[in-house]
C-alpha cells in the first residue's frame, strides 16, 4: 500500500507544480501583451501633435489685401501699414497697457519705424512721396478705441494687430508675385516675415484670453 501510494502522491506533486508554472507564464505573457498595448498608446500619443503649426500666423496672397495694383500703389498701402500699427501702439502705451500688449507696443514702434526707413530709401528712389499717417479706416477707429481703457482697450488693441497684421501680410505675399521691382521684391523678402511674426505673437495672445 505505502509504495503504491508514494507514487501516486510524488504524480500529484509534480501536476500540481506543473500547474502553477503555467499559470506564472501566463500572468508574464498578460503583462507583455498589456506592456505591448501601453506602448501603442505611447506610439499614438507621440504621433498626435502635427497640428502645431496651424496657430502660426502666414500670409495668404488669395487672401483680403490692401490696394496694390501697381509698385506705387503697393508702397503707397505698406506706408500706411506702419503708421497704423506705430500710431496705434503709441495710444496704447499711452492709455498704459501692460504685459503683452506692452510688448507688442513696443515690438511694433522698433519695427515698422525700421520698415518704414527702408521704404522710403526705395520711395525717394522712384520719386514718390510717401503718406506719414494712418489710412482713413484706421483714423475712424481713433475715436471708438480713445474711450476704452484697461483690458477692454488691450483686448481690442490686441485684436486689430490680428486684423492689420494679416491684412499687411497678405498684401506683401500678394505683391511679391506681382512686382518685377528688384529693390520692392528685396524689401518683401525682407519684411514679411518680420510681418508674420507680429501676426503670430498677436493671434498667440488673442488665443491665451479665449
Amino acid at each position: 500500500m505505502k509504495r503504491v501510494f508514494l507514487p501516486l502522491l510524488v504524480t500529484g506533486l509534480l501536476a500540481l507544480s506543473s500547474c502553477g508554472d503555467a499559470n506564472k507564464s501566463a500572468a508574464v505573457e498578460g503583462d507583455n501583451t498589456m506592456t505591448g498595448s501601453e506602448m501603442g498608446s505611447d506610439s499614438m500619443t507621440t504621433a498626435m501633435p502635427e497640428g502645431a503649426g496651424d496657430a502660426m500666423g502666414m500670409g495668404d496672397p488669395n487672401g483680403p489685401t490692401g490696394p496694390h495694383k501697381n509698385d506705387n500703389e503697393f508702397m503707397m498701402t505698406a506706408a500706411h501699414s506702419d503708421q497704423n500699427e506705430i500710431q496705434q501702439s503709441k495710444m496704447a502705451l499711452a492709455k498704459g497697457v501692460t504685459g503683452p500688449a506692452k510688448e507688442m507696443a513696443d515690438k511694433m514702434i522698433a519695427d515698422h519705424t525700421k520698415s518704414t526707413a527702408d521704404l522710403k530709401a526705395i520711395a525717394a528712389k522712384k520719386g514718390v512721396t510717401l503718406p506719414t499717417d494712418m489710412d482713413a479706416e484706421h483714423k475712424a477707429m481713433v475715436p471708438s478705441m480713445e474711450k476704452l481703457s484697461g483690458k477692454a482697450f488691450e483686448q481690442r488693441y490686441m485684436a486689430q494687430m490680428v486684423t492689420d497684421h494679416q491684412k499687411t501680410a497678405n498684401t506683401m505675399r500678394a505683391h511679391e508675385k506681382m512686382t518685377q521691382d528688384a529693390d520692392l521684391k528685396a524689401f518683401i523678402a525682407k519684411t514679411v516675415p518680420v510681418v508674420e511674426q507680429h501676426l503670430n505673437m498677436a493671434k498667440m495672445d488673442s488665443n491665451m484670453k479665449m
